[in-house]
């Protein structure tokens, strides 16, 4: 039997940034530095419809039509990613088809080298996949 002062040989130390909220604000404030190829009159910032893409994913949305249909009645989407205009289905593709994706990838180096310096450092790896 077990001593109740004995710490359990799994304790993992618990990080402030490495909670949805803020690895969220911090990938919103990453695709704020993603430049943006379109000129004119912008009513819906890069950085919102990239956040919405990444919204629409996490969110496991089938579909951009599913995601259109939430963006009209779901707080969340401005409460916890930060959205403040949710772009239709179209305007996201006519947005979203004009951006590097080559700069997108930088942008999400942070938040998985987090992620690896905290809990997925105590996750088993076997051929690749955790387990």
């Amino acid at each position: 039997m077990k001593h109740q002062n004995q710490k359990n040989s799994f304790n993992p130390i618990l990080r402030k940034h490495l909670n949805a909220d803020a690895l969220f604000s911090d990938i919103y404030t990453d695709f704020s530095k993603v430049s943006d190829p379109r000129q004119g009159n912008i009513t819906i910032s890069l950085a919102d419809a990239l956040m919405s893409g990444f919204a629409m994913f996490s969110l496991k949305d089938p579909s951009l039509l599913a995601f259109d249909e939430r963006r009209g009645v779901d707080q969340n989407l401005r409460n916890i990613y930060n959205i403040e205009n949710v772009p239709c289905d179209t305007q996201m593709r006519t947005i979203l088809d004009k951006v590097n994706p080559e700069e997108l990838r930088a942008r999400f180096k942070g938040p998985v080298r987090q992620l690896q310096r905290g809990p997925l450092s105590v996750w088993c790896f076997l051929r690749d996949v955790i387990c």
